[in-house]
């Protein structure tokens, strides 16, 4: 009986818990073409001698638009990327292309040209000299702390990727 109720009282509040993260911005635009997205930003980068961070998921994931929201929020995380890199969020949403062949494609493509970064899970954190060059892809789970992300991890690893420590 306390089973069926637990399981009872999970499904009842299942709703609840999904709609948590609608409260977070949606930062993912799937109308984009990716590889336009990124080829932007790495001239923009190039211009502003920054580098890229391709922040790549999709509004389908919690700890995407957890981290979204987290950066933008911390004044000191959002100064230091402002300052150093040119910030994208890429979309990658299968559930959304599979009746739709060019942009599943398209997210291929995408996906091959940053080495690969979703066997990382998601989001996942390319980073792109400003010549478009992957020099690193973050694995989110270890800037994670409890249910959020942990500052100092975060701080870390945005100060160890900046063009001026890169290029020493």
């Amino acid at each position: 009986m306390k089973r069926i109720l637990t399981l009872t009282l999970f499904v009842a509040l299942l709703p609840f818990l999904a709609s948590a993260q609608q409260g977070l911005p949606k930062v993912y635009d799937g109308s984009l073409n990716q590889l336009t997205q990124i080829d932007q930003a790495v001239r923009q980068a190039k211009a502003d001698g920054k580098f890229v961070v391709c922040q790549v998921g999709g509004n389908w994931c919690p700890w995407c638009l957890r981290f979204a929201d987290f950066i933008t929020k911390d004044a000191e995380i959002s100064k230091l990327v402002k300052d150093n890199f040119v910030y994208i969020h890429v979309d990658y949403s299968p559930k959304e292309f599979k009746d739709d062949p060019a942009r599943k494609e398209r997210s291929e493509k995408m996906m091959k040209r940053l080495d690969n970064p979703g066997r990382f899970g998601y989001p996942v954190f390319v980073v792109l000299d400003d010549k478009g060059k992957v020099i690193h892809i973050q694995d989110s789970s270890f800037l994670e702390e409890g249910q959020g992300y942990d500052k100092a991890k975060v701080v870390r690893f945005f100060k160890n990727w900046t063009p001026s420590v890169v290029k020493q």
